[in-house]
């Protein structure tokens, strides 16, 4: 399982991630009133950190999985309204872009780990 938060990429990656959204969501705010799209992602934004950070306290290797699988759906979530906001126009292509490439790489750690945690239970299975 996770070790720590402080020395593990994805715990700090998908943190960064959900202060973006946050910060992300003030902006549409204040500038467009766009409460319904920005509190979408708020939502799913903010919840891959969440349940990165309940991962780290799984009583088993499954429920581990679970909530990872829970943050990767969240991350396509994600994906989704930051595509919605830029081709809405409510965000630039730069802004959208920058916070899509994020989404990517924790796309792609987070089916890693759970990758790597399926394997390693399919091992202590046989």
């Amino acid at each position: 399982m996770v070790r720590s938060k402080d020395d593990n990429i994805i715990v700090q990656k998908s943190y960064a991630f959900s202060l973006r959204c946050v910060k992300l969501y003030k902006y549409l705010c204040n500038r467009d009133g766009n409460y319904i799209i920005g509190k979408q992602l708020l939502r799913s934004g903010t919840s891959i950190g969440a349940n990165v950070r309940e991962a780290l306290r799984a009583q088993t290797r499954p429920d581990f999985t679970t909530k990872l699988n829970i943050a990767l759906k969240e991350t396509s979530e994600t994906e989704y309204w930051i595509e919605l906001l830029r081709d809405a126009e409510y965000i630039s292509t730069s802004q959208a872009e920058s916070m899509l490439s994020d989404c990517v790489e924790l796309l792609k750690i987070l089916t890693s780990i759970i990758k790597k945690t399926k394997e390693n239970n399919s091992l202590l299975n046989n």
